[in-house]
Parts: structure tokens; sequence; C-alpha cells
């Protein structure tokens, strides 16, 4: 008889004893609350630009759930209203998919994906965005080690449910929300991010990494206004690493 390994003493009361499909449904429960609501709100935003742009509904489901990334769901949008080629909207959408690159590579470890097949390693890849990012590093190392993929396999996909429900509706409301309503939901997942990242901050690069990116954005945005959140985040993180060794 299979044993259940040893819970750690920080690990979430659903674990002792639980299975896979517990741990899923748990992520998805935790999905459907503050980061859910969050990326539904986003998601009516851009699901009223979509409907503004000409688009079908199709579209606004479509990009949320294969795309699942709202900048450069963005960029396609007002890319094709502007007529670019599709080699260009190509480019321009993988400029913006490089900052999750990192956040992909920091969390692969959690998930222990060597001992799965290469669908379930695609499919948990395709579901780390900035929301779920956040969220599996909170949650995930606190989780028992052979429960962590299935738990992040609810939260994943709640959060691209509550992403492609949000768009639906925006799409269908679109003539009830006004323009400046719309930038304020786009810009809600952002400021999300930002609150959560100040949570978790717990040493003192932390707080450097912040402080210096924060301050170069602006800066870098006057010289490369399409890569500045890379440039400033990569910099602003570096200099921060470096002055907790030196500090250390």
């Amino acid at each position: 008889m299979k044993q259940t390994p040893p819970l750690s003493e920080t690990a979430p009361p659903w674990a002792d004893g639980a299975t896979p499909r517990t741990a899923f449904v748990q992520g998805l429960a935790i999905a459907m609350t503050t980061p859910g609501i969050v990326l539904f709100l986003t998601a009516i935003g851009f699901g009223t630009l979509v409907r503004d742009a000409g688009l079908g509904l199709g579209h606004a489901v479509f990009l949320s759930a294969v795309m699942y990334a709202l900048p450069a769901q963005v960029m396609v949008v007002d890319q094709l209203q502007r007529g670019a080629a599709f080699a260009a909207i190509a480019l321009a959408v993988t400029l913006t998919a490089v900052r999750l690159l990192p956040m992909t590579v920091s969390l692969l470890p959690y998930l222990g994906l060597r001992r799965v097949s290469w669908p379930k390693q695609v499919l948990a890849v395709h579901t780390i965005a900035v929301t779920a990012f956040v969220e599996g590093h909170r949650r995930l190392p606190l989780v028992p080690e052979h429960l962590r993929l299935a738990h992040f396999y609810g939260l994943g996909l709640g959060m691209m449910v509550a992403t492609s429900g949000g768009a639906m509706t925006g799409y269908l409301a679109a003539a009830r929300v006004s323009i400046p309503l719309q930038v304020a939901l786009l810009f809600m997942t952002p400021v999300y991010f930002m609150l959560s990242t100040i949570l978790g901050a717990t040493h003192r690069r932390d707080w450097l990494a912040l402080v210096l990116g924060g301050a170069l954005a602006p800066l870098v945005y006057r010289v490369a206004p399409g890569i500045d959140l890379l440039v400033a985040g990569v910099v602003g993180g570096t200099l921060a690493y470096l002055g907790g060794r030196t500090s250390r």
C-alpha cells in the first residue's frame, strides 16, 4: 500500500490525507476567490475592447483562453484594428511574452514535471501567467510535493475560466461600459500583481528590487517604450541581487 508523505507543519488543512483530485478542487476554489475576481473584472475591459475593435465574441474568448496574457491580447486586438501585418503582430506578442519566461522557470521546480507526459507539461506551463505565478509562489511551497501539480492545475484552469468568462461578459455588455471604466478594469491586474509582490517581499533585496524597478521604469520608457518593463525589471532585479550579495 502506497504511503502518503508526511505533511509539513505549514501545510494547508485540506492537504491531510488529500488525493490529487482534492488538491485540484481546492485549486479551483482558490481561483474563484480574489485572484479569479480580479481577472474576471480585468477581462471585462478586454471584452469591451474586442467589441469596439469590430471583432467577434469568439475572438474575445479564444484570445483569453489560448493566449492567456492580457498585454499580448490587447496588443493583438490593437494591431489587428490598425491593419498591421501578422508577422509584425507575432513579433510584438513574442516580445511581450518574454517577461513570462523567468516566471515559468522559477515556478517549474515546484511542479515536478519530469514525471508527467509532455501534454500535461504543456498544459501546466500554459497556465503560468502573472496572477498564477504570484499565487503559485505563495501556495505551492506549502502543499505536499505529490499534490502540487494537481493543485496548480486547479489554480490555472480556474483562472483561465474566470478570464474567459470576464471577456465574454465584457463583450456582451460593451454598450454599457464607458471608456474610462474599461481602462480602469484593464489596470486591475498590474495593480493586483504589484500589491501581491509587496505582500510577498520578505528580504531587503526584495524591497530594493521593487524600488529600483519602479524608479527605472519611467526613465526606460522614454528610451525603449516597447521593452521598458522588461529592461527595468531585469536591471532593477540584478542590481538588487548584487546589492544583497554585497551586504552579506
